[in-house]
């Protein structure tokens, strides 16, 4: 008797895998390709960042801020960055709902607990900045508890928010990245920048 050639039983194998990958699909729900409903901006949500210090902080408030702007204009979060993405064709009212959005998120975060203490964020802060060494030194030893009794990181957060440029910075957005990006590196440096003015006061 011929044997069969083994090539021959791989469409066979081939048809029984994606047949079985359907039904398991099916049974859990996946036979419908309606598109998935965007998620509602108003509905709290958790947000996390893969990094730590400011950079993770300001990725944060970014994210929730979008979803605070997009509630504020009843408009999904997805359809806000694509608006936002548009360069110059920004208006005063989604300017004006980006900042109340932002300064919403620092609320929430304020609320949720996540918010650290303004002395988490110095050594980050200094780290940025080409401040005289001694100088940088001197701040490094500053307890905590001074930095954290004069300085709160929601304080230093909103004063952020209200010095930045906003319509110049959507100026330069080319697309939805791109706006995350740029707000969230903006604010960085800015909150950088704030708090090592802030703290060098208190020497």
């Amino acid at each position: 008797m011929t044997a069969v050639p083994r090539w021959i039983g791989l469409p066979v194998t081939a048809v029984l895998l994606v047949v079985g990958v359907l039904g398991v699909q099916a049974a859990n729900g996946g036979g419908s390709f309606a598109p998935k409903a965007t998620a509602d901006p108003c509905v709290h949500r958790d947000v996390t960042s893969q990094v730590d210090g400011i950079d993770g902080l300001t990725e944060q408030l970014v994210m929730i801020g979008l979803d605070k702007t997009a509630c504020r204009l009843h408009v999904s979060r997805e359809a806000l960055t694509l608006e936002l993405a548009q360069s110059g064709l920004q208006t005063d009212a989604e300017v004006d709902a980006l900042r109340e959005g932002l300064r919403d998120a620092v609320q929430q975060m304020k609320d949720d607990g996540t918010l650290p203490p303004a002395s988490d964020l110095v050594d980050d802060a200094l780290a940025a900045t080409d401040l005289d060494p001694l100088l940088a030194a001197a701040i490094r030893v500053l307890p905590d508890s001074v930095i954290d009794a004069a300085l709160k990181t929601d304080d230093v957060l909103l004063r952020t928010i209200d010095n930045l440029d906003l319509r110049s910075l959507l100026a330069n957005v080319q697309d939805q990245d791109d706006l995350n990006r740029q707000i969230t590196e903006a604010t960085t440096q800015a909150v950088k920048d704030s708090l090592v003015a802030r703290v060098r006061d208190l020497l």
